[in-house]
């Protein structure tokens, strides 16, 4: 039997590195990102960290340890807290970490500059090297500098940054002083700078037409790899209506690949839950959007709709890369209702012939080699792919007082609670043989044991809060009786699919197990709890059982 085995989130359930740029250096692939706290209440509020795993064995990810401390920075402390990062092996053969400073809930994130640390290693202690700047030494500020992403290509370093906002494709924008005002207080800027933009003609290679100070962009770098050889540029247009990029128009999170002579250029779409991808054959202009990679709440999988999300949605960031003739893309899950808890995970993704890749369905089972083996292990609740109450909420720089199921903890125990009636908990895949039991360990949610979030709350202008579900829309589908005071978890192979049996709950409010015979014919199979019963209760495991 396999019994090494790797799940998502792939990292130690306590460690929370979103912003995944995963990249391989030697024979080891190493995953950079920002660093959240469990819990925390804000973005980014602890030190870089890496980890890497040998690139023939995905299941053994090894902590490299703090490699940059946001004290370092000369910022620090009027920015604390360092954004989504990317690494980039330089001509002279260090390493080169970029990255943007900001402050509580991205705070002043917008106003800065780009800068760059310096390490003789992938994964040792980098040094702050300087901003990166023009050739006279003034800081370069040339459009948003935000997310900064680095790409060597063959010799070339390309630099690619930027974020996005619509005030300018509104209609009335010229006559509406309050698109301008929003501009100035969110990138720190002069009401004539950011006028100087937009009366720039030429804005994006091969068009025409007004500039902005947002949009995604690229600059070339000299090879001591903080000077500007190359003024930035738009490489896609700022202005999405009548392009491929209508419907999912750049938001954040710039990430460049080259795959074979194509360039993909990997992005956080204004939905806010997507990474997207878009092609050209050139590094800096003529970029058609492609489609969505994937999405933290599976939305447009299948046809599934933003209201039908499998999760709470959130910030995503993320990257694609080829490990050992696989490529996969990172992207990171939100937990603790918030956007400051996030989580890295990868998917399996397939690059197709004529340079298309389809969508894929969030799992459990990601990194592994195939699906999870069932029997002979037990699973941690978390490691679901779909937690939903029918009715979950859209975090955007927020975290929520609502009640709603959500992965959290306490201590070193970690969980999924407020389950309430209805709830759907998916896994996605396990490869089921000779099982004959589930066993699952719950406990019934009191004051005792509910999780209790001290921090300050914030609720964004653009999330959508989660109202109490109870809509009975899982129940309509279920099988089992509901009409008593027992507490059960039904069981399903598929979401809409017919009962397999039932796991009576003991209504008591200290972890307990509770056992039911349930056979499942072999094969590979999801996994599916929907929780019947008046009281909410918190999931911590279960197990297949011969």
């Amino acid at each position: 039997m396999q019994n090494k085995q790797v799940f998502n989130p792939f990292l130690p359930l306590n460690e929370y590195i979103p912003d995944g740029e995963p990249h391989i250096f030697g024979d080891r692939v190493y995953h950079y990102g920002s660093h959240d706290k469990e819990g925390g209440y804000t973005f980014c509020m602890q030190d870089y960290v890496t980890y890497s795993a040998p690139v023939d064995d995905l299941t053994d990810w090894r902590f490299e340890g703090v490699i940059y401390k946001a004290c370092q920075d000369p910022d620090y402390p009027e920015k604390k807290y360092m954004y989504a990062p990317d690494v980039v092996k330089g001509n002279d053969g260090k390493y080169y970490l970029y990255y943007c400073m900001s402050g509580d809930y991205g705070q002043g994130g917008y106003t800065g500059t780009i800068h760059v640390a310096v390490c003789d290693t992938p994964s040792g202690q980098f040094e702050f090297l300087g901003e990166v700047r023009y050739k006279d030494g003034t800081p370069m500020r040339k459009y948003v500098c935000f997310d900064p992403a680095v790409l060597n290509d063959n010799g070339t370093i390309r630099l690619y940054y930027g974020t996005q906002y619509n005030f300018e494709e509104q209609e009335d924008f010229r006559e509406n002083p309050n698109y301008l005002k929003d501009e100035m207080e969110m990138f720190g800027r002069s009401r004539e700078d950011i006028i100087s933009y937009i009366d720039s003609p030429e804005s994006y290679p091969g068009g025409s037409g007004p500039d902005s100070i947002m949009g995604a962009v690229m600059t070339v770098l000299e090879d001591d790899m903080l000077t500007i050889r190359e003024n930035p540029r738009h490489i896609i247009p700022y202005r999405v209506k009548g392009t491929s990029f209508e419907k999912h128009p750049f938001f954040e999170a710039a990430s460049m690949r080259k795959v074979k002579d194509k360039y993909y250029f990997i992005y956080s779409s204004f939905q806010n839950h997507e990474l997207c991808y878009a092609t050209s054959d050139y590094p800096d202009r003529e970029f058609t959007f492609g489609g969505t990679i994937v999405s933290n709440g599976d939305i447009g999988f299948n046809g599934l709709e933003e209201k039908e999300k499998h999760n709470m949605t959130g910030t995503t960031h993320g990257s694609i890369i080829e490990i050992n003739g696989q490529w996969y893309v990172f992207y990171h899950r939100l937990t603790h209702k918030s956007d400051y808890s996030r989580q890295a995970c990868a998917e399996k993704i397939y690059i197709k012939e004529d340079g298309s890749i389809e969508q894929v369905e969030i799992t459990s089972c990601g990194l592994n080699h195939g699906a999870l083996q069932a029997t002979g292990h037990e699973y941690p609740s978390v490691i679901a792919c779909i937690i939903t109450n029918g009715n979950m909420p859209h975090g955007c720089n927020s975290i929520f007082k609502t009640e709603f199921p959500n992965v959290t903890n306490i201590g070193d125990e970690r969980f999924i609670a407020e389950i309430e009636d209805g709830t759907l908990i998916g896994y996605k895949y396990f490869d089921c043989r000779n099982v004959k039991k589930i066993e699952v360990t719950t406990r019934v949610e009191t004051d005792k044991n509910k999780v209790r979030y001290e921090g300050p709350l914030r609720v964004d202008t653009r999330s959508n809060s989660a109202e109490p579900a109870n809509n009975g829309s899982e129940k309509e589908h279920s099988s089992c009786d509901t009409s008593s005071d027992k507490i059960s978890l039904e069981v399903r192979l598929s979401k809409d699919g017919p009962s397999v049996g039932e796991i009576l709950l003991n209504d008591d409010d200290k972890w307990n197990t509770a056992c039911a015979e349930i056979a499942v014919h072999d094969g590979i199979h999801a996994l599916y709890f929907v929780y019947h019963g008046s009281l909410k209760i918190q999931l911590k495991s279960f197990r297949f059982m011969d």
